[in-house]
């Protein structure tokens, strides 16, 4: 490949990189998958044009590429492949916001948090927020149709893209979508490439819808003896009103947080609900009686209000800080499972006895209004045992949330870590057509090779 790759740097220029201490850095996303190959090169492409050149000769040559956003995924979506291109979008960081038809037209190494901040300027908002909003890119967002804590009210990723420039396997540039509000002509394209994780081409160019910037909110606070009534809460809330957010943390992920960066929670609470209302004028006040009510019925130690939105802003801090504060505890596998939302306890049930069957701690956080959970297995790497009693734990996660009419994964992607469980979630039918789709886009397997499939 020498001679090959001595052409791709002929193209590219700087933009290539083959220094052994780039390609390790570039190895690896969050979910830090043991399994990562090593790259021949990682491709920082400055615009679409390079994106277009590295697909052209990676077709050429036969050699698989694997696009990287930001490398915060948490499934080893972006982990790199032996022998492959790493082909980054970090620097591709431009936002346009258009006021009068309310879209942001973004590149896709712009970071979630930078399209938030320019959309706000203008009193616009743009709603997806992952708890990692301030370091993952909009590409990677794109690519795992990534949710967050508002969710449960204003919807995930592919609710606001319009249009997408992609770069298909054989460096073909299409466009895709625009910024029309309604628009029905031909296949939903701009769907079909919104979750499928840098498999069927590279997005490098999105139109993104904005809304007018959220209103005041009002944030109560829960605090509960146990998960399940808490759970309970959540469905009886969900019967009734839809909370602008709706988020739960189980006693672990509590004193998880506070042993990582002490913020004043009830280490005492079996789990702790955290949910706001966006409501205009008094149906704010409305809403928030209602959810008060139904955590009170369902046996809550202690519920708290605040319309002080700094306040409010501490108790979401906490809930953000979650990830981090469980990995400090030893090596993790995060699971991202989902279900119909009146199976939520069920859901949480199932967690609980698989981390007592397998003697694995699994601290769980959710975005609980809409049913999507994020247990955590932690385990001690150095413990051959152990490690394997996780694995167990982290399949065993994933076939109970299938079992109960759920889903393996509800914002971060299928990856690497997941796609196992993917044909008894999806069934042949569904995974032979995915095949075909694949096969039809890049028939010579050369996107992400190794990833969903």
């Amino acid at each position: 490949m020498d001679a090959a790759l001595a052409e791709l740097v002929e193209r590219l220029g700087d933009s290539v990189r083959t220094d052994p201490a780039t390609c390790e850095n570039y190895r690896f996303d969050w979910a830090r998958d043991p399994a990562a190959g090593t790259p021949l090169a990682v491709v920082r492409a400055r615009d679409v044009a390079e994106v277009q050149e590295t697909m052209r000769w990676a077709a050429a040559h036969g050699v698989p590429v694997v696009p990287r956003g930001a490398g915060s995924g948490l499934s080893g979506g972006s982990s790199a492949v032996d022998g492959g291109i790493v082909l980054s979008l970090e620097r591709m960081r431009t936002i346009e916001i258009d006021v009068a038809t309310r879209v942001a037209v973004v590149e896709p190494g712009a970071f979630n948090a930078e399209v938030k901040a320019a959309a706000a300027e203008h009193g616009l908002w743009y709603p997806p927020d992952p708890s990692s909003y301030e370091i993952c890119s909009i590409g990677g967002n794109i690519a795992t149709n990534a949710g967050g804590l508002c969710c449960v009210k204003y919807g995930v990723t592919t609710d606001y893209v319009l249009g997408l420039d992609v770069v298909l396997a054989d460096g073909t540039l299409v466009q895709l979508g625009g910024k029309r509000i309604k628009d029905v002509a031909g296949l939903s394209l701009v769907k079909l490439f919104v979750g499928s994780e840098g498999t069927l081409g590279i997005v490098t160019r999105a139109i993104l819808r904005l809304i007018p910037a959220q209103g005041t909110r009002s944030t109560l606070v829960a605090t509960f003896p146990t998960v399940a009534a808490a759970a309970e809460a959540v469905v009886d809330i969900g019967r009734t009103l839809r909370a602008s957010m709706m988020e739960l943390m189980d006693a672990a992920s509590i004193n998880a947080v506070e042993d990582y960066r002490p913020m004043g929670l009830d280490r005492s609470a079996g789990a702790m609900l955290i949910a706001q209302s966006d409501a205009p004028g008094a149906a704010c006040a409305a809403e928030i009686e209602l959810m008060s009510a139904s955590c009170v019925a369902a046996g809550a130690k202690e519920v708290f209000v605040t319309d002080d939105a700094e306040e409010g802003e501490m108790f979401i801090a906490a809930r953000r800080a979650t990830f981090p504060a469980i990995e400090a505890r030893g090596a993790i596998l995060l699971e991202d499972v989902g279900a119909p939302i009146p199976q939520l306890p069920a859901l949480l049930a199932a967690i609980a006895g698989i981390a007592e069957a397998y003697t694995v701690e699994i601290p769980t956080v959710a975005h609980a209004g809409d049913g999507n959970t994020h247990p955590v297995v932690v385990y001690d790497p150095t413990d051959a045992a152990a490690k394997q009693r996780a694995a167990a734990a982290f399949d065993a996660i994933m076939a109970a949330a299938i079992a109960l009419g759920g889903t393996i994964t509800g914002e971060h992607g299928v990856g690497r870590t997941k796609k196992r469980a993917l044909p008894d979630q999806l069934g042949p039918e569904a995974m032979a057509l995915t095949r075909t789709i694949k096969s039809a886009l890049d028939p010579r397997g050369i996107l992400n090779p190794g990833a969903i499939l």
